[in-house]
């Protein structure tokens, strides 16, 4: 009697951006569902948002599509292979495809609560009205908002990705946020937008997140990073949302039947950064000590100097630093020395002694062994067990 044929394992095209951190999570939750129910053969090459559609489908021997469509020629030759296919983008072109991805519903209304919690009262939106997925972002943040009580100011940007003049465009947010109530918390729609935001508060002089708290969504590492300060985010599940597309994917090449409904999964929160990390500051003196400290702590700014730029006694000052951070002004600057020796211990290889020379400690031995003290770690533990 004959061996029973070998099944061939499935092949499946991922047409899916290599370049961002949210799509690269995709791929890692790709690769968990394969590892544990595969084997699959997978077609996965380097793609960009603008690469060219993928021409190579039209003759592929294939099982099965995890596509991110953004061109309704790649929807046409997604949908022309006949093949089972799932759509990991919210978007018109595609095409009727079963959807797996975030909840817009929890990502406004996670920004909502986060800028609710730390006290702000004012909000905003800047938006981007390009895509059905953006406007549903800001829909839930405005309605969340709108259920506290409160209204939300929104500034859209309909193709934020062809800025036609660069001054124009900043000059046009420096505006708007000019004239926005103050403290206010903005939600930007996409990193993207986030940094503008950024940009435009650091130009105009407006102190953030003191005046201005930004969170952006789908937090882009390199993005966030690169901001000053940094620029809060929510952060999406990307690892859940692709073992789930391929989860749903294999169901389909096995001939079961589609969902009809699209899977939609909650991000895993917000990745709470230096653009909205801290609560509103109602003493304004306070709010001007936390500034001036933020700017000046790393070259060595200390108590007395803090007081004179303020026009304040050390007495008042701290007992009204103590009353709204329940910390003392000696404590805010060292809370906020300490918060730069473990970003540049995490993303730099600097000396312990150049580390120090930074960020305002006097001598390298006084740093290592305050850091001890704080963390129970050194700084080269602390490194070692970062990378």
């Amino acid at each position: 009697m004959p061996a029973p044929a070998h099944r061939r394992a499935p092949r499946v095209a991922l047409l899916i951006e290599t370049t961002r951190t949210y799509t690269r999570e995709l791929l890692a939750g790709v690769r968990s569902y394969v590892a544990a129910h595969g084997p699959w053969s997978t077609y996965l090459e380097l793609r960009a948002l603008d690469s060219s559609p993928p021409t190579w489908l039209k003759d592929w021997d294939g099982d099965g599509i995890l596509t991110r469509t953004f061109s309704a020629e790649t929807s046409r030759l997604v949908a022309a292979t006949g093949l089972p296919a799932v759509e990991l983008r919210s978007t018109h072109f595609a095409g009727g495809r079963p959807f797996v991805g975030c909840d817009n519903e929890d990502i406004g209304r996670m920004v909502a609560e986060h800028f609710y919690e730390r006290g702000f009262r004012h909000f905003a939106a800047y938006s981007q009205r390009n895509e059905q997925f953006f406007v549903e972002r800001v829909a839930n943040f405005k309605k969340v908002v709108r259920g506290y009580g409160h209204r939300c100011l929104e500034l859209p940007e309909d193709h934020p990705e062809r800025v036609p003049d660069w001054e124009q465009s900043q000059a046009r947010l420096i505006r708007w946020i000019a004239q926005l109530p103050k403290p206010v918390g903005i939600f930007a729609s996409t990193d993207q937008l986030g940094v503008r935001l950024l940009e435009a508060c650091q130009t105009a002089g407006v102190a953030v997140p003191e005046e201005v708290a930004v969170v952006g969504a789908e937090n882009e590492e390199t993005l966030c990073s690169f901001t000053t300060p940094p620029l809060s985010s929510v952060r999406f599940d990307g690892h859940a949302v692709g073992f789930a597309a391929a989860e749903l994917l294999d169901r389909l090449m096995r001939g079961k039947s589609a969902r009809t409904k699209p899977v939609l999964l909650a991000p895993k929160g917000i990745e709470v950064r230096g653009s909205s990390g801290e609560r509103v500051l109602r003493d304004r003196l306070v709010a001007r000590a936390v500034a001036l400290i933020r700017e000046g702590a790393t070259r060595g700014l200390d108590v007395n100097e803090l007081a004179t730029k303020l026009g304040a006694s050390r007495s008042t000052l701290d007992r009204r630093m103590k009353t709204a951070l329940k910390r003392s002004p000696k404590d805010e600057i060292l809370r906020v020395r300490f918060r730069e020796v473990e970003r540049l211990l995490r993303e730099t290889n600097l000396t312990i002694d150049l580390i120090a020379e930074q960020t305002g400690f006097t001598h390298s031995h006084y740093l290592q062994a305050a850091f001890k003290a704080r963390t129970k770690l050194t700084p080269g533990k602390f490194r070692r067990a970062q990378a």
